[in-house]
């Protein structure tokens, strides 16, 4: 999954690693094995990160970011994610 991959950049993960352990989820860095977008446990870290970055990327983004959370659709949460990372790496 290429968006998968994107949002490994995103949080530095890179392919030099077999494994990480974070928090005792194990995170490979082959991009097709990344859960970002079937777990809530992959998909929030990258959550609080474009929160923590924020101020680079337009409101807009800000507010999608807010409303999928609020509706906790872990799909509509991800494609947001997706294209706030998209927005972020073009500036």
């Amino acid at each position: 999954m290429t968006q998968n991959k994107i949002i490994a950049e995103f949080m530095d993960w890179t392919e030099d690693f077999d494994s990480i352990t974070h928090e005792g989820n194990k995170w490979w860095s082959d991009p097709n094995t990344h859960k970002y977008h079937t777990s809530w446990d992959w998909l929030m870290p990258v959550v609080i990160k474009c929160f923590e970055v924020d101020d680079s990327v337009n409101d807009d983004l800000n507010f999608k970011l807010n409303d999928a959370l609020l509706e906790t659709n872990i799909d509509s949460l991800y494609k947001v994610v997706v294209e706030f990372i998209k927005n972020y790496n073009t500036i």
